[in-house]
């Protein structure tokens, strides 16, 4: 009788590692809201966009959007264990929120932060974040295309980090 192999059973499956995409105030509007300044692309088009770039990677990612200022900060808490990094647009909370910056200021991985238009071309009040501060990078003005920057950057620090280890 010939000798034959035994084909290991699959063991349980190790999850991948996994971003946090957060969107602030409003963004569940994208597509419909002031289409001249943030383009015609949904929140759902922009989180399928991240989903696959991520993946290509190697890593998931969870997409939570809230229009309430406590509502993000809960998820950054929330993630602080269980996601490798994280991509913010905050909105409105951008400039106005020090709990938000407390909050990610805890978050002990790489912060992106994104906004779809330019802030700095647009009124005085949005100039300043309270943000950038805590970020690693800040990507402002390339559309829903900067959400795939900010994982393509996310994805460089990560492998960089483990690169010096």
């Amino acid at each position: 009788m010939p000798a034959t192999t035994a084909e290991a059973a699959p063991g349980p499956m190790t999850p991948r590692p996994e971003i946090l995409v957060l969107n602030g105030p409003n963004l569940n509007l994208l597509g419909e809201r002031e289409p001249e300044i943030y383009g015609r692309t949904t929140l759902a088009d922009i989180e399928a966009m991240c989903a696959d770039t991520a993946a290509e990677a190697g890593l998931d990612v969870r997409c939570i959007q809230s229009n309430h200022e406590g509502g993000l900060i809960d998820a950054v808490h929330a993630a602080r264990r269980s996601t490798v990094g994280a991509i913010i647009n905050a909105g409105a909370y951008t400039h106005t929120s020090l709990a938000l910056h407390d909050a990610l200021k805890s978050y002990d991985h790489p912060i992106i932060e994104v906004h779809l238009s330019n802030p700095h071309a647009r009124e005085a009040v949005r100039h300043h974040s309270y943000l950038s501060p805590v970020a690693a990078a800040v990507i402002a003005g390339a559309g829903a295309r900067g959400y795939v920057h900010a994982v393509e950057i996310l994805i460089d620090h990560l492998t960089n980090a483990k690169a010096r280890l």
